[in-house]
């Protein structure tokens, strides 16, 4: 029991701490619990695409640095970024409840906090005390940073119209690319080296994600006060 409990405490800690970073028109509780289930869910589609993709691309490419890359970024990255993105842009996007900027970035967090919880509940009756200590305090921070890439401009895309296509790129393909960064350098895993590879992108994910929650929580702001903050401006995260 006390196990499971460690293995979901993380998801659940991030998901309160983004619930509080939210100042206004808090979200209304069962649709969060209903993302959340939902991001559990999406592990499916992303699980079958994983299993139906590993094998036929390492029988193409054989076993390389290049079939690692494109097994972080394409089958693992892709596949679980865009199982995410799914429920957010058919599912959050239509809800009235969806009424702030800021909330892009809670809906998201709260689906990648269920996807990162039944992974982590996984890895870690699989593998004990030890992977669920790491992956506390690295895998499910990780994929709360993917979230918040994605979230924010989830956000952007619901309140500037003009640039929706633009942000629901840009809400896959940089969770993909810190995701596939991450998972890269921890699947080859030869080195220290490697070892710091992941780190550091974790580290700059971290910094970044960081930066987009108080970047959104001044445009909510703005758009609390009544000002249009988002159509015609420049929201690019480099």
């Amino acid at each position: 029991m006390g196990l499971l409990a460690l293995a979901i405490a993380p998801g659940i800690a991030i998901c309160l701490f983004i619930y509080f970073k939210d100042k206004y028109n808090k979200e209304p509780f069962g649709l969060l619990l209903w993302l959340f289930i939902l991001g559990m869910f999406s592990v499916i589609p992303a699980l079958i695409a994983e299993t139906a993709l590993t094998k036929p691309v390492e029988r193409m490419v054989g076993e390389s640095v290049f079939y690692t890359a494109l097994f972080s970024y394409i089958i693992v990255g892709l596949s679980e970024e865009l199982s995410k993105f799914l429920v957010l842009r058919y599912y959050a996007f239509k809800r009235k409840a969806f009424d702030d900027p800021f909330d892009g970035i809670v809906y998201a967090v709260m689906v990648g906090m269920g996807f990162a919880t039944l992974e982590n509940i996984g890895y870690v009756t699989n593998y004990g005390w030890g992977t669920a200590i790491t992956r506390m305090f690295l895998s499910v921070p990780a994929h709360a940073t993917f979230a918040v890439l994605m979230g924010y401009h989830i956000g952007l895309a619901k309140f500037d119209t003009a640039r929706r296509s633009r942000y629901l790129v840009l809400a896959v393909f940089w969770p993909v690319l810190f995701h596939g960064t991450f998972d890269f350098f921890l699947f080859l895993g030869k080195s220290w080296l490697h070892t710091l590879g992941a780190l550091v992108s974790f580290v700059v994910a971290v910094r970044l994600s960081l930066k987009l929650i108080r970047r959104k929580q001044k445009i909510s702001k703005d758009h609390h006060d009544g000002i249009d903050s988002i159509t015609g401006n420049n929201h690019d995260i480099i």
